[in-house]
């Protein structure tokens, strides 16, 4: 997608909006403030070609979600969302500056929000399945460093026999971390849910591996193990599994990068401290 090109004067009549601002730009959309009717504040997001993709089911978990831990969805049609514009800071923003462990502390309050009560129901979401089909599909390139091959190989059997073991299935956010989680005046809320149906331990598996700007801490087993400790007892998953879900997710995310043919990657040394926690996690 290319440009940034205001909203059409269409759009903005169809959700009765007026002042339209440039917030961002990702692969798939544009993003924009905007003022609705009633005078508040609110965000549009504007797709291209390729449409909303995951994100469409996300907006169904977000709006299915108990309000006091996700954005407010007002409205969506196939090529734009209309969604609570959410004043901030991230949890992302607290952990860069400095205070990783209060921002996990937070974002695990967020993770079980979304799930209190009864699940959602799990039709019509994708399955967490076919989200890892990039990591059995990958090849390796013949330059591949060995520790990368022998990390990429476990990590794949791992994932196979996690997906193939799954409890406590249920409609997940599927991208639950710390910069898609922002506060509003009622408390930390999420967004920019993909939606999907999976193992309740994976809602936090890619937390393991971000905020952005924190390399260093994020790759410390200290840390890897104090998140593990907190998240398993707090939501309520076993230690092991959340773990074993971190590092199948790295390892997902590093097989997205590589677009099908992997050779290095930065994240190598991440996912080697995750499998490693995974598997001495009881020692």
């Amino acid at each position: 997608m290319t440009g940034l090109e205001m909203p059409s004067a269409d759009l903005l009549a169809h959700f009765a909006l007026s002042e339209p601002a440039s917030l961002a730009q990702t692969a798939i959309a544009n993003l924009w403030t905007v003022t609705r009717a009633d005078g508040h504040r609110a965000v549009l997001k504007v797709y291209g070609p390729r449409g909303m993709g995951s994100e469409a089911q996300g907006f169904r978990f977000l709006a299915a979600a108990p309000p006091d831990h996700a954005a407010r969805v007002y409205a969506t049609r196939p090529d734009a969302a209309l969604i609570e514009w959410l004043e901030g800071p991230s949890l992302g923003d607290t952990a860069r500056a400095g205070h990783d462990m209060p921002a996990a502390q937070e974002l695990l309050g967020v993770a079980s929000g979304l799930h209190r009560g009864a699940a959602q129901p799990t039709e019509g979401y994708p399955l967490l399945m076919e989200r890892f089909a990039a990591l059995f599909d990958l090849r390796l390139a013949d330059d591949c460093e060995p520790q990368l091959r022998a990390a990429m190989a476990k990590a794949r059997s791992m994932a196979q026999e996690l997906l193939s073991s799954q409890v406590d299935q249920r409609p997940l956010h599927g991208d639950l971390h710390h910069d898609n989680i922002r506060k509003a005046a009622r408390g930390y809320c999420a967004f920019d849910a993909k939606g999907l149906v999976g193992e309740r331990s994976y809602e936090l598996a890619n937390a393991f591996r971000l905020p952005k700007g924190c390399e260093e801490r994020i790759c410390d087993p200290g840390r890897i193990l104090a998140l593990a400790a907190l998240w398993s007892a707090g939501f309520g998953v076993d230690r092991l599994r959340l773990l074993q879900w971190a590092a199948a997710k790295c390892a997902l995310s590093i097989a997205w990068r590589s677009k099908g043919r992997l050779s290095h990657d930065p994240e190598l040394p991440l996912l080697a401290n995750l499998l490693s926690c995974a598997e001495n996690v009881d020692e």
